[in-house]
């Protein structure tokens, strides 16, 4: 036996339900059909000859179709480059290796003198927004420290 049923929702709004008990369940538990015909998909719901029926909301342990969403790509990775120059010292180097990259004293030591022999080097590898953000944290404290050190932010 099917009855109708009205909820009344949070904003006052009321939808009537097509309740349908099924065997062996109590008797709240059954599918709840939507009836309103404004927010119904496809033909009329009132129309018993339907093929494709009222929308449906599953139950637990009901059976669910899902559909494969396509996987989305991993972000690009940007490289944070330091580039040598001639008067930011290898101290203030160390310093902001130490503070924004959270590097050990030894790691921070390494870079700075891979940057200071080989004129630049890679302090760490992130997603384009925090690679650009960090290059321009450093380079705002190098400029109110009065040094001219450069980073660049580049794709992996």
């Amino acid at each position: 036996m099917h009855e109708l049923r009205s909820l009344t929702g949070p904003t006052g709004g009321s939808t009537t339900f097509l309740h349908r008990p099924r065997h062996g369940r109590p008797e709240g538990l059954g599918r709840l059909w939507d009836r309103d015909p404004s927010r119904a998909s496809g033909g009329d719901p009132n129309d018993p000859n339907d093929p494709d029926g009222p929308p449906t909301t599953p139950e637990h342990g009901d059976d669910v179709e899902l559909e494969d969403k396509p996987i989305s790509a991993t972000p690009r990775r940007y490289k944070v480059i330091f580039h040598n120059d001639d008067y930011t010292t290898q101290e203030f180097v160390v310093f902001v290796l130490m503070r924004f990259f959270h590097k050990n004293e030894a790691e921070a030591r390494h870079i700075m003198l891979t940057v200071h022999f080989k004129g630049a080097a890679v302090a760490g590898v992130y997603t384009r927004d925090v690679a650009e953000t960090k290059a321009q944290q450093v380079m705002d404290v190098a400029r109110e420290n009065g040094m001219p050190l450069l980073l660049t932010a580049e794709p992996e």
